[in-house]
């Protein structure tokens, strides 16, 4: 590292867990799985709050009959404050073999996060990837902000653990996110004003 130069973390494939402090409202409790981190910013998704509306409505508002009983009565996330009119699908990798969609990011650790229509599509007639998550909006962070919010203590960081996101119950996503790191909800905030 030449004189200067300052330290960077790469985050992707991680879950942010915001610390009890965080003031911010979109953020308070949530917890963020990182799809991409770049020393450009970071892209990531809320996967801890539900919105009113079921996939089913959610297909239905862009023309298409969802046919896979396993999802139609899932909730849609709010993923972030961004672009919250957009869709955003977080699903199980499809491998080499199968099932590419025009516009998809690979997540090094196995998942895939898909914006375009297809995706909807294939789920729409029965295929596509038989783990999806999906949300409106994405929470974005411009160049050094993300570093910057964990230097303040407002984030804390742990690898993700995809069974989170697709089969733990929302009201449970927390709790289990942080005992990945052997922490507890009580602990956190008894700590809070201590030095």
């Amino acid at each position: 590292m030449s004189e200067g130069e300052k330290p960077t973390i790469n985050l992707t494939n991680q879950f942010l867990i915001a610390m009890p402090s965080m003031a911010d409202g979109n953020f308070a409790g949530a917890v963020v799985y990182m799809c991409e981190h770049t020393e450009n910013g970071a892209l990531g998704l809320v996967i801890n709050r539900p919105i009113d509306i079921k996939l089913k409505n959610l297909f239905d508002k862009v023309d298409l009959h969802l046919d896979r009983e396993d999802l139609s009565e899932r909730p849609v996330y709010f993923g972030g404050p961004v672009q919250t009119e957009r869709g955003f699908v977080l699903h199980e990798s499809l491998g080499d073999d199968g099932g590419h969609y025009s516009s998809t990011l690979k997540i090094p650790g196995g998942l895939e996060m898909t914006t375009s229509r297809d995706v909807l599509e294939a789920l729409s007639h029965g295929a596509g990837p038989k783990k999806v998550f999906i949300t409106l909006g994405y929470a974005g962070w411009s160049a050094g902000q993300l570093e910057e919010e964990i230097l303040r203590n407002g984030w804390l960081t742990v690898d993700a653990e995809p069974g989170i996101i697709f089969d733990t119950p929302v009201e449970n996503r927390y709790d289990k996110a942080l005992s990945l790191l052997g922490v507890d909800r009580g602990f956190l905030m008894g700590e809070a004003g201590h030095a």
